[in-house]
């Protein structure tokens, strides 16, 4: 077998092959005698037809078969001997096969690019200061009263307030055709918390319980489903109910049944631990990204074309999947396939960039996750999954799941390995020209 390798650009290779005859001729041999046990030609027992029926009959199809698996077979061979770690599928331009004659064709691969990475330890981070003040403490203390409010009837009147809870039936329309999405019985409305429309809640304060309404609605002209934007709908609007909301009063007995704490001091500690830990976690996410901007930004390098195009397509199926999920009764339609196509096509690109980037230096530091570590991810994966355990201990058994998974702890390992040798900078946060003023 003769081999040539061209460099057609960094993340291209095109291999051209040539077989010699007798391999050429093995393989048709090959093809014939397997034909000649399953085929099913009338006047001849299986395995008994002569070989020039063999071809007059399947010539054209064995033929096709042969140069499938010649191609397959020596493209294998000359890739992993070669080392080239292929990310596309090859474009193949073959001779005519004939039978005792040597067959060539030529293939053109994508290839992960050979990165020489540079300046990846010690990159200069910042990190902002971010304390868990009393405020905010507070705030997520009245959030989880909110959380346990009890809504009751409203007796003493009849007419809706802005912060009441209302049931409604309602139907929209333009033009008087019904506006897909805008009819429902008992949807329950916050009215003034920003849920649905501005327009429309403002619109419910003042009705009637009862009372059989009409209520116009003008959508804006930015409004996201174009078919509605700047019009004026009619909405034929019944209170079913209008209720109010009874906070729990914030004292030791709500801490215990609610935050687990044998006081409201206690539970004031256990918020705070909370939000501390959430910022802790935010500021990594922050530098991660940064790092890895730095990163980008410090080493250029060509990205094969086929590793876009599997993220673009990976990520425009999330995308689809996350909107076929939504509520039938949402009026919003998704965006087309060129519309996000256009939107991802720089995320898919940084993602491969990123991806690339993270493996070699991983390789370089002889970053891995061992079978042990391995197991003990999918153990506490499963252990936290309650009955679904079961489920995703036979999901890790199929060897690319797991291979993913190990993909997916050598990048974060290897992240928070460039963010531990980073030189991290604290600093104030940001302030806005309007608390300035203030």
């Amino acid at each position: 077998m003769k081999i040539d390798i061209d460099t057609v650009s960094p993340v291209q290779r095109r291999v051209r092959v040539e077989l010699p005859a007798d391999a050429v001729n093995q393989e048709f041999v090959r093809a014939y005698e397997g034909l000649s046990q399953r085929a099913k030609i009338k006047g001849f027992r299986p395995g008994k037809a002569p070989l020039s029926v063999l071809k007059r009959l399947y010539g054209d199809e064995v033929r096709g078969q042969v140069l499938a698996r010649l191609v397959e077979h020596s493209l294998g061979e000359v890739i992993k001997e070669r080392g080239l770690h292929v990310v596309s599928r090859p474009e193949v331009e073959a001779n005519d096969l004939e039978e005792g004659r040597a067959f060539a064709f030529s293939a053109v691969v994508q290839i992960k690019p050979e990165i020489d990475v540079k300046n990846y330890l010690g990159q200069e981070l910042e990190k902002v200061k971010l304390p868990v003040g009393d405020a905010q403490v507070e705030a997520a203390l009245r959030h989880l009263q909110d959380t346990h409010a009890q809504l009751e009837p409203v007796e003493n009147r009849d007419t809706v307030e802005r912060g009441d809870f209302v049931v409604l039936d309602f139907v929209g329309s333009v033009d008087g055709k019904t506006i897909p999405g805008a009819k429902a019985e008992n949807y329950y409305l916050e009215v003034g918390r920003g849920n649905a429309l501005p327009q429309f809640e403002e619109a419910i304060v003042g009705l009637k319980k009862n009372g059989e309404h009409t209520i116009s609605v003008a959508y804006p002209e930015d409004y996201f489903n174009r078919e509605l934007a700047g019009k004026v709908a009619a909405f034929s609007v019944t209170v079913r109910e209008i209720k109010r909301k009874i906070l729990p009063p914030l004292d030791d007995d709500f801490a215990k049944d609610h935050g687990e704490c044998a006081s409201l001091e206690e539970l004031k500690q256990k918020l705070r631990a909370r939000l501390e830990g959430e910022v802790i976690e935010m500021q990594q996410r922050d530098l991660k990204e940064q790092l890895l901007t730095r990163l980008i930004e410090t080493n250029a390098f060509e990205v094969p074309p086929a590793m876009v195009e599997r993220q673009i397509r990976y990520l425009i199926e999330r995308n689809q999947r996350r909107f076929a999920e939504e509520s039938a009764a949402s009026s919003k339609s998704g965006p087309s396939i060129e519309q996000m196509r256009k939107e991802f096509e720089p995320h898919a690109l940084r993602q491969v960039k990123v991806t690339l980037l993270i493996e070699k230096i991983a390789s370089l530091e002889k970053i891995e996750v061992s079978d042990k570590d391995l197991q003990e991810k999918i153990e506490g994966a499963a252990s936290a999954a309650g009955e679904k355990g079961m489920t995703i201990r036979e999901v890790y058994r199929r060897e690319d799941v797991r291979d993913d998974l190990r993909s997916q702890m050598v990048f974060d390992r290897t992240l928070g390995f460039l963010v531990k040798h980073a030189r991290i900078k604290e600093i104030a946060p940001a302030v806005d020209a309007e608390a300035k003023k203030g």
